[in-house]
């Protein structure tokens, strides 16, 4: 049985992270592009548990932490925003919310 090192670690974090960004670039539905920004975020995450274990330091895993807490408020102000356009516009298709322009 082979140990689960860093390399494995990296490799996930890069998979979610390709996931997110195509998922943010290529979707148009606000929803999944959300969902895609927290996959981004949980990238960063597990890369900085990784390397905090294989220092032995602490620091990364306080940030990831704060990473998770702020992803939270980040859904929240976001879904908020969300159910705004779609009571205004009926739609959640990025392409069609054109609030802010004049």
């Amino acid at each position: 049985m082979h140990p689960v090192t860093n390399v494995h670690y990296v490799v996930l974090s890069a998979a979610l992270l390709l996931i997110g960004v195509v998922g943010v670039l290529t979707r148009r539905n606000i929803v999944i592009i959300l969902m895609s920004i927290e996959l981004i975020l949980n990238a960063v995450n597990i890369n900085l548990v990784a390397f905090s274990h294989q220092f032995g330091d602490v620091h990364g895993q306080v940030f990831a932490i704060f990473v998770i807490a702020m992803a939270a408020a980040e859904t929240a102000v976001g879904l908020g925003i969300l159910i705004a356009l779609f009571r205004n516009k009926e739609t959640v298709l990025a392409d069609e919310v054109d609030l802010l322009k004049w």
